[in-house]
């Protein structure tokens, strides 16, 4: 049976949830909140020990701008009513991608960090402005200006999931199968779910079954 210590998920689907079922977008976004507070619980309890989240990419930014206030709005209230919940639960939190927001929102994000620091129950990657391809360009960038040599040892040093192990699970709700520009370094033998569900109607038992099928997939990597 695989070890599992870590699940990384594409939440894909919640503006379409939303024009199918309430003709507006935001709704659809309203109703993933309810699947990551469900998936959150369900790896708590299946003592998985990290889940990162694709909350929000570099190339996201094209969406319609009263969309995007309004993720945000969303998230800001996540925070603020959740942030001292997850503490009290033992998570932390972290954020991976550039945090250049709004002077509210950096902030809140910095605090919410600071507070859940220390905690070791589950740690919640949340993608925000997160894309791999500048984080690549990134740490490569960090190699020459120290004049480093260049190998997986190395570059793994300027990755913002340092000190996290690479996902064993990835997992994409929406029925669409493409990565989408995450975790491209850290992925390559995660083992990848294409989920047909829209991410608000991802449930419990869809998370389970997922969990359930790799601990039962023979894992090689490389070898016969």
């Amino acid at each position: 049976m695989n070890p599992l210590n870590h699940v990384a998920i594409i939440m894909d689907g919640n503006g379409r949830w939303g024009l199918r079922n309430k003709n507006s977008r935001n709704a659809g976004h309203k109703a993933g909140l309810n699947t990551v507070e469900k998936i959150i619980k369900e790896t708590i309890k299946n003592k998985i020990k990290f889940l990162t989240l694709y909350a929000f990419s570099t190339e996201n930014w094209k969406r319609p701008k009263k969309e995007i206030k309004f993720l945000f709005s969303l998230l800001e209230t996540f925070l603020k009513e959740k942030i001292n919940d997850l503490n009290e639960q033992n998570i932390k939190l972290k954020i991976i991608g550039k945090k250049n927001f709004t002077l509210n929102l950096n902030k809140l994000l910095k605090l919410s960090e600071k507070k859940t620091f220390k905690n070791k129950r589950l740690q919640i990657n949340l993608a925000l402005n997160y894309g791999s391809k500048s984080e690549l360009i990134n740490a490569f960038k960090e190699l020459k200006k120290n004049k480093e040599a260049i190998n997986e040892k190395n570059l793994k040093k300027y990755l913002q999931t340092k000190n996290i192990p690479d996902p064993d699970i990835l997992i994409r709700t929406g029925n669409t199968k493409r990565l989408s520009n995450f975790l491209l370094w850290q992925i390559a033998y995660s083992e990848i779910f294409f989920e047909n569900k829209l991410w608000p109607d991802f449930n419990e038992k869809d998370y389970n079954k997922i969990i359930k099928k790799f601990k039962g997939i023979k894992r090689n990597f490389g070898k016969i």
